[in-house]
């Protein structure tokens, strides 16, 4: 099949390569539910080599910088307790942390969580981490320009592969709350 965006070889409804996910990202296309069905969300394999998005846009389409999401791990904290959220913006943007995820979250302080928090709490590869299969109780704070794109690229929860997700999806996975200006120019 044919990727709706990007030069890609090929494109792979997920749930027909579950074995090319993490596991809570293959458990979560599994159980999947909402009015955007999950054989429209794509995999494409990708190098790892490429994962960064500077280089991943030269190599597989330079209309992909304006399509491309980052999903980040912060960490929100008051008073001694933690609560850890994900947060979709576009690549050319970056998480107003300090202010909409902090206000959001009902945060004293707010920040991005560790590499070993992030990949430990998802079960995903660093650089790879994706909203989809995200804890049950994290909320997924998705910018409104995200889930307004026909199709946004992803991580796959590996640095080998992307997901190409419809922004509606990625607006209705368990926990979402889509939010203005969450992501902010670079």
């Amino acid at each position: 099949m044919r990727a709706p965006i990007g030069d890609f070889d090929t494109a792979t409804p997920v749930p027909d390569c579950l074995d090319e996910l993490t596991a809570p990202v293959a458990d979560a296309v599994r159980t999947w539910q909402g009015a955007v069905p999950a054989d429209r969300v794509l995999f494409v394999d990708t190098d790892p080599r490429w994962a960064d998005t500077a280089v991943f846009v030269e190599h597989y389409g330079r209309d992909l910088l304006e399509q491309s999401a980052n999903c980040v791990v912060v960490a929100g904290k008051r008073g001694g307790e933690t609560t850890l959220a994900a947060c979709v913006v576009l690549s050319t943007t970056r998480v107003d942390v300090n202010g909409v995820v902090r206000r959001h979250l009902g945060a004293r302080k707010a920040s991005f969580a560790s590499m070993d928090t992030a990949t430990g709490e998802t079960g995903m590869e660093y650089g790879g981490i994706t909203p989809i299969g995200l804890p049950a109780d994290w909320p997924v704070l998705v910018d409104a320009a995200v889930a307004d794109l026909p199709y946004v690229l992803v991580g796959s929860g590996r640095r080998r592969g992307k997901l190409l997700v419809p922004g509606k999806a990625l607006a209705e996975l368990p926990g979402a709350v889509v939010l203005e200006g969450l992501g902010i120019s670079v």
